[in-house]
């Protein structure tokens, strides 16, 4: 649990507030100047709030004040605050975001205005409001990261304080808190916050597991402190004989870390409490190695235990030697060893080595860039979703899961989530490189795109010009950065083909009432823009390529412009629109009849999904055709060269090995096979369902004759449904 030497709350007393306090323990870092100013600000906001009440009745402003608290023993600097103590004016006063820019400067100001919980806005529903506060905060966080710090001592109290407010509302706020503010605290390295944040949050969600957990945890306590205190006796004094100053602790599992366990792993409490964990701190990275020699020849390492996360640091910034042991008499041992300064970095995060009050350090850098580079991240992902709540699942997804670590081909590290696939990697070196992505070499051997990645990989990816994102690759992408950017993509292309399809649909239905759509006046289209509540002619066309607006109604309406004479109507059939097979995602091919080139075709109109074509014969076809408005006359190209699906039935005489004759018979026609299944008819017949890519219906009829050849074949059908 953090440690804070004002409003620290022990046995359920309520917390001390003073400003003094707080003044006198700011003074430790700050000059006189900006500990008046941080003054200034609380009195500021004590006029502010006048009259103003929290539940449990205190003060309004007794909440700020221990926000700063919070923030003031994470040594910030004194505008985060000054916007720490100023954070609820905004939103709960008169006073507006320039009159607190004249009186404490512009900085201090957009921190306060990032922080303040936004202008209601009536949303469908309370997820969608948290999202889109949410969405805001990160465009927020994205001018000055400082934001995020103040918000999370903002949570952090009222995390608190949750004991006054309804259990429906405390477990809601606890959820949120679970969901979001604790990893967002663990991407920033804010080991001691994130912990308080899930304890708190675990208590209010659950607080009677929580209770007895707590209880357990205290009698175990007792009964581990001589096994606990002779291992740390026994690494001590080595280490003094070796000569290398450290400190060393007893580390112990919090609450919810307990609880994940026990319901992730499937083990009870007392197979979680069986290990035995410890921390040694020394005052060099030199020392670290050292101190592993010493440990590893005390006790008998465990292999795979090892990680050194000095050489290559997480994600956050954090660093440590981590391994796994066998004690006396096989006790499990976990140790972690680090320096001060890393100790520092583990617990606090970016706050511990903050950019505002350091001048040229090097590791303080790092973790300010690193947590800059999440924000940017976040940012791009912001871009590309369609709403608040996409943006805010693809954002869950990346909240620091477990990671791997693999190699770009010049021996680059790239941290990844666990789970990961080269599709994930190609997006992470580059949105350019995700989307033209083809194939990809892993440790210098072909792999499949789908591949899980593992620690340690060299990842190599192969591109190609011109080639695109595939939809299925949604479902093995594990990065918000990879989802986001592909679902982007399609979206546009969807929207693109939309606009072209929806272009030669109207330009058909024209020529069927003789007319074409050059022939048309720029100032007849804008009409029909604004009669439609359209904002562009493109969007229109998208409608009508999508399914969701009639071609022939909207050609009707551009005849039917004042001045305009309509002209004869000419037959549908005669202007019946050409395709291919390469329309892209809005051309279907109906799975009730499958066409292929040759057969009779007409299309319908579906909403969101453009045209499904169908055989002319198909009975799905004939029903639909009493809505003359949803039929599309349709003929295929010349020269169509693509792949189609269709479905073969095939009755065969029961014998050894006939599947494999069959599938070699439709492979050496040139032709794909998509899916086999097998039903028994009899005890001699065997009934085969084939799915095959043909080109047409003579190439269909070339199957059909190779496999009637097949000795055994007794009756070889195409299947219409």
């Amino acid at each position: 649990m953090l440690q804070y030497s004002i409003f620290q709350t022990q046995n359920g007393q309520k917390p001390e507030h003073s400003i003094d306090a707080l003044a006198a323990t700011l003074s430790e870092y700050l000059s006189p100047e900006q500990v008046n100013l941080v003054q200034r600000a609380y009195y500021y906001a004590e006029q502010a709030h006048e009259g103003q009440r929290r539940r449990s009745g205190e003060p309004y402003v007794t909440h700020p004040l221990a926000v700063a608290a919070i923030l003031a023993d994470m040594h910030m600097d004194h505008q985060s605050l000054m916007a720490a103590m100023l954070h609820d004016v905004i939103e709960d006063t008169a006073i507006s975001k320039k009159i607190l820019s004249q009186q404490f400067g512009s900085t201090v100001a957009e921190l306060v205005d990032g922080v303040s919980k936004l202008t209601r806005i009536e949303f469908q529903s309370r997820a969608e409001q948290q999202a889109e506060n949410f969405q805001k905060m990160a465009l927020a966080m994205a001018k000055d990261i400082r934001v995020i710090l103040v918000k999370l001592a903002d949570r952090l109290h009222n995390m608190r304080t949750l004991g006054v407010l309804q259990p429906e509302k405390r477990r809601r706020i606890a959820r949120e808190t679970l969901e979001i503010y604790a990893p967002i605290a663990q991407r920033l390295g804010m080991h001691n916050i994130r912990v308080e944040f899930e304890d708190l949050g675990f208590s209010a969600m659950y607080p009677m597991r929580a209770d007895r957990i707590r209880a357990a945890v205290r009698q175990v306590r007792g009964d581990r402190r001589e096994i606990v205190e002779n291992i740390r006796e026994t690494v001590e004094s080595y280490l003094e004989e070796e000569g290398i100053p450290a400190r060393i602790t007893g580390r112990e599992k919090h609450l919810f870390s307990i609880y994940q366990k026990m319901r992730s792993k499937r083990k009870s409490f007392s197979e979680i409490m069986d290990l035995y964990a410890f921390r040694i701190v020394v005052d060099s990275v030199d020392n670290c190695y050292r101190v592993l020699g010493c440990v590893h020849s005390l006790y008998k390492p465990v292999p795979g235990q090892f990680k050194d996360y000095i050489a290559i640091p997480k994600a956050n910034g954090y660093q440590s030697l981590h391994t796994g042991l066998f004690g006396l008499h096989g006790v499990p041992i976990e140790i972690q060893i680090r320096t001060e300064e890393m100790e520092e970095m583990a617990n606090n995060g970016i706050a511990a080595h903050w950019l505002y009050k350091t001048d040229g350090d090097a590791a303080n850098g790092n973790s300010h860039a690193r947590a800059r580079q999440w924000v940017q991240g976040l940012l791009e992902i912001q871009q590309r979703t369609g709403n608040s709540l996409e943006f805010i699942e693809n954002v869950k997804i990346d909240l620091f899961p477990d990671e791997i670590y693999v190699f770009t081909p010049k021996g680059e590290i790239l941290e990844l989530p666990a789970g990961a696939t080269p599709v994930d990697f190609a997006y992470s070196v580059h949105s350019d490189v995700g989307n033209s992505c083809v194939a990809c070499r892993i440790n210098r051997r072909l792999a499949p795109l789908s591949e899980v990645l593992q620690s340690g990989q060299t990842v190599e990816v192969i591109t190609a010009q011109g080639a695109q994102p595939n939809p299925n690759w949604l479902n093995f992408v594990v990065t918000a950065k990879a989802r986001s950017t592909i679902r982007h993509f399609l979206k546009h292309q969807r929207r693109s083909e939309a606009v072209e399809l929806g272009e030669r649909m109207l330009e058909k239905a024209l020529a069927g009432l003789g007319g074409q759509l050059k022939d048309i006046p720029e100032r007849q289209l804008e009409e029909l823009v604004e009669t439609t509540g359209a904002d562009r002619f493109d969007s229109i066309l998208e409608e009508i390529g999508l399914g969701n607006r009639v071609a022939y109604l909207t050609a009707r309406q551009l005849f039917n412009a004042p001045g305009k004479t309509e002209p004869e109507q000419t037959s549908l059939g005669q202007h019946a629109m050409v395709i291919n097979g390469t329309e892209g995602f809005l051309v279907n091919f109906a799975k009730c009849c499958y066409p292929i080139p040759g057969d009779p075709i007409i299309g319908l109109l579906s909403s969101e999904k453009g045209v499904v074509v169908h055989t002319d014969n198909c009975h799905n076809s004939i029903e639909l055709r009493s809505k003359p408005e949803k039929v599309v006359p349709l003929s295929w190209a010349e020269d169509t060269d693509n792949e189609f699906t269709v479905e073969l039935k095939v009755e065969l005489s029961k014998q050894r090995g006939i599947i494999a004759v069959l599938a070699t018979r439709v492979n050496g026609a040139d032709a794909s096979i998509e899916k086999i299944s097998v039903e028994d008819d009899t005890p001699k017949v065997t009934i085969v369902h084939l799915l095959i890519g043909v080109k047409s219906r003579v190439h269909l009829a070339n199957i059909m004759r190779r496999i009637r050849h097949i000795p055994a074949t007794l009756r070889v059908t195409r299947v219409r449904h």
